[in-house]
């Protein structure tokens, strides 16, 4: 007996409860389940999808009504390779070894399910900001002299984050078990002298948090030699000499749910740990800037630590959920609904650190979001809905793919217009290693 029959006689939804009554109908439901585990178990050949995928989203948009706040995207080759890069970076991210195993459903929807109970009964539902704890200041950091393998001086900084969930909150035994994520890690970039200076705050995305990947992210030698800003890069948690496994972030963002909450509220505590000590350095302003995952986490920052002069979110991500729901197999996505993991237990919970739940704190001509066009990764949708919570500050929109932000000048103009009021060209900058 084949699977979907099986839940069908156990009385559980698959295709026949959602009108696949017709034989013929289900051999070719059947048959096209079939080639599409086939292919997921091929990495190329998942990978090869990525045309047809591409394709079909250009007929999609080409043929489709305008939309007032997203521009339509420019119908090109270039950006043709742009759209298909992503998709086959998220076809690539699909294997059968990523998947959840049967268990893994109930277990998680049970967590999702205690932790909107757990979040409700104490308020937090209701009053978000309730949940993030102001954690202690920052004081005497270790930093010790380095230098990237593209030549950039910095200083590594360390300390212990001091971070730990509320007693009894679902999954707090498994995240304090995360013991390398107890440190939490930095790479600073200051400037000679005494003077006071400008600081921004890089937050990096999902799988980075290395000084090469994270400096070349955020263009750092413009920001700092010419742009004359101090700058100061966290690691978020359990990613880069933070992480519990192979790839970077990837218990992070896993299906383990409650670990995306647990990960954003560790995040946000050792950030405004990192604050209080560029305050203590006595700044002209203080403003975040994060791409991706740092996006999300800038939002949610904006929204819970005060006086933040500036927010400028590139390619951000609004909600996790819905972006999983869309990235996710069918077949992944149903089980999930299913039991609960991503249903509105789920959404409920990570209510508490959601930056559309919360307000922003940074000033409306503080506030700057960018977007792809053909962001296959973080569609424009997730940039719109946070500039509509925003209350609609200054957005670009360009013409690219999830990292086409990298080459866009278009995005380098508008950050540096962002930064601006701020920004001294011409500063020298301190060689740590000097």
């Amino acid at each position: 007996m084949d699977p979907e029959s099986a839940r069908a006689d156990a009385g559980e939804p698959g295709a026949r409860d959602r009108g696949w009554s017709d034989p013929e109908a289900w051999s070719i439901v059947r048959a096209a389940r079939r080639t599409e585990k086939f292919l997921a178990r091929f990495a190329p050949l998942r990978m090869s999808l990525a045309v047809p995928r591409t394709a079909d989203f250009m007929a999609r948009t080409w043929l489709g009504a305008d939309d007032g706040d997203i521009p339509r995207p420019a119908m090109s080759l270039a950006m043709a390779a742009q759209i298909a890069m992503d998709e086959a970076i998220l076809l690539g991210a699909r294997g059968p070894s990523r998947f959840p195993r049967r268990d893994e459903y109930v277990r998680v929807g049970e967590e999702m399910r205690a932790a909107s109970r757990f979040y409700e009964e104490r308020g937090f539902v209701d009053d978000p900001l309730s949940y993030h704890r102001s954690p202690p200041p920052l004081e005497e950091p270790l930093l010790l002299a380095d230098r990237s393998l593209n030549g950039i001086a910095f200083e590594r900084m360390s300390f212990d984050s001091n971070f730990g969930p509320h007693p009894g909150e679902p999954g707090r035994e498994r995240w304090l078990g995360y013991f390398p994520n107890h440190i939490a890690h930095a790479w600073v970039l200051r400037h000679e002298g005494t003077a006071p200076r400008p600081w921004l705050v890089c937050i990096h995305g999902f799988a980075m948090g290395y000084p090469l990947m994270d400096l070349a992210a955020f263009r750092a030698r413009h920001l700092h030699e010419k742009l004359g800003f101090n700058l100061v890069f966290p690691v978020l948690p359990l990613h880069g000499p933070r992480k519990v496994s192979k790839l970077s972030g990837d218990e992070f963002l896993s299906f383990n749910l409650q670990n995306g909450i647990l990960g954003m509220a560790n995040a946000v505590w050792d950030i405004r740990r990192i604050v209080s000590w560029v305050r203590a350095q006595d700044p002209v302003m203080v403003g975040a800037y994060g791409v991706s995952l740092g996006g999300y986490t800038t939002a949610l920052l904006s929204s819970v630590e005060e006086g933040l002069d500036l927010a400028i979110c590139g390619i951000p991500v609004s909600d996790f959920l819905d972006l999983m729901i869309a990235h996710s197999p069918r077949h992944v996505r149903d089980r999930g609904l299913e039991h609960g993991a991503l249903g509105p237990e789920a959404r409920r919970a990570w209510s508490v650190v959601s930056p559309l739940h919360l307000q922003p704190k940074t000033p409306p001509d503080g506030r700057f979001i960018y977007a792809g066009l053909g962001d296959r990764m973080a569609p424009p949708e997730q940039a719109r809905r946070l500039w509509h919570h925003w209350g609609e500050p200054e957005i670009a929109w360009y013409q690219g793919n999830h990292v086409g932000y990298l080459l866009t000048q278009e995005v380098q103009r508008f950050v540096d217009v962002a930064l601006a009021p701020w920004s001294s060209p011409g500063s020298r900058s301190r060689s740590p290693v000097a």
